[in-house]
């Protein structure tokens, strides 16, 4: 088969696994290209598996990009959240299909707390369901380390999340009511959607004015989402989806995006909220 056909036919696999390494869609387009060079400069009449191949090359790839990458965010300024792959208001039905294969932005945001090979080990593991065998030697470990990768990967991934999955319907139900509140700056409202010690991440860059650290309680959450309501600043909010997850998705004006935020439900209540607003990241998506 023509090489370009053989990599075109895995490039999605391939693209979804840099991406759910690297939390960041310009990054893993950058791996999954390196990847297509290092595949057309190999003997491939050698190569008997051309997907193991790939994504085993991928996968190294990534891990270099992922370490650089972890260096060059201890520079970013204030928090560091995910680059989702696109943001809508009304995708259609296939925008659901291509959506739902991609992880949220709360999850990824939870990977970066795991080190380069135990996000690749868990990955390999739960997303494309590959054995410790196989693991092992695509990271270069024994078996029984990636066990103990993917073990600790698990623990530390579900300590991150939420106890129980909510709905789809009951998540969009009360994000929308999260909106409403915070658009008419009732803190009472606001204050009851949240847990007492919900957290707040603003992802801004340096680029706008965010929040330089997670803010931590509803009531101080609460406080600054009056304090904008009061500023008049114009802003539109309808809900959305990014990556397929409900969003509360900000406009200004002119209808230039502003931010999105998700949220993070557990127990009926708001526990996290992750605002995306680097205009780089909201640009690409």
């Amino acid at each position: 088969m023509n090489p370009d056909l053989v990599f075109e036919h895995h490039r999605p696999r391939l693209f979804s696994l840099a991406y759910r390494l690297l939390g960041a869609r310009g990054d893993a387009e950058d791996v999954v290209q390196d990847a297509w060079l290092r595949w057309h400069g190999s003997d491939q009449a050698a190569i008997a598996d051309p997907e193991a191949w790939l994504v085993t090359a991928t996968t190294r790839l990534g891990l270099d990009r992922l370490r650089a990458a972890r260096t060059a965010r201890q520079h970013y300024v204030g928090p560091w959240l995910p680059e989702p792959l696109e943001i809508s208001e009304a995708p259609g039905p296939e925008q659901h299909r291509e959506q739902a294969e991609q992880v949220s932005i709360a999850l990824l945001a939870v990977l970066e707390r795991l080190g380069p090979e135990e996000r690749a080990a868990f990955l390999l593991k739960e997303a494309f369901d590959y054995d410790y065998a196989r693991i092992g030697q695509l990271l270069g470990h024994s078996e029984a380390n990636c066990r103990q990768l993917v073990h600790r990967a698990r623990q530390r991934v579900q300590a991150g999340r939420p106890r129980f999955e909510v709905a789809p319907a009951q998540h969009r139900a009360l994000l929308a009511r999260f909106m409403a509140a915070s658009q008419a700056g009732d803190a009472a409202a606001i204050t009851a959607l949240l847990d007492h010690d919900a957290r707040m991440v603003s992802d801004g860059g340096g680029k706008v004015i965010a929040t330089l650290r997670p803010l931590l309680g509803a009531e101080r959450i609460a406080r600054l989402y009056v304090a904008v309501a009061r500023r008049g600043l114009g802003l539109v909010a309808r809900m959305g989806w990014v990556n397929g997850e409900p969003a509360i998705l900000r406009y200004h004006p002119g209808g230039r995006l502003h931010s999105a935020t998700l949220a993070v439900i557990e127990d009926e209540r708001i526990v996290e909220l992750l605002t995306l607003m680097n205009p780089d990241k909201l640009a690409r998506a």
